[in-house]
């Protein structure tokens, strides 16, 4: 990640140790940048949450787009999925240890967004 812009022996520009596909930043961009992927850690940071309880947390997202971040959120060992004995049937979701990792930089994100709305900034 140190990639700089340097000049060649004609004088041109170019760019030397350049960051490859994909770099780490967007590798972790892939993971958490999805609409509503950082929201849904979030709400899950404290314990379980049933499905119904987390749409409910989430205000403005669809049963589905949150059924579709959970699925791609488990498939890669972020949250895991608990099918309950109870009538009818409820699904809850738990972070991993994997996933608690990232809470860390999502509060960071909290706190620097919320400076910005502070200072008079959408």
């Amino acid at each position: 990640m140190k990639a700089r812009i340097g000049h060649d022996a004609q004088g041109r520009r170019i760019a030397h140790d350049v960051c490859t596909e994909p770099c780490p930043i967007e590798r972790g961009m892939r993971i958490i940048g999805g609409k509503w992927t950082g929201s849904i850690l979030w709400h899950l940071r404290d314990g379980p949450v049933r499905f119904n309880d987390l749409a409910r947390m989430i205000g403005g997202a669809s049963k589905k787009m949150i059924t579709e971040r959970l699925r791609q959120l488990e498939a890669q060992g972020l949250i895991t999925r608990h099918v309950l004995d109870t009538a009818p049937v409820s699904v809850q979701y738990q972070i991993t240890a994997t996933g608690l990792t990232a809470i860390g930089f999502l509060d960071e994100i909290r706190k620097w967004s919320e400076s910005l709305r502070e200072a008079g900034q959408p």
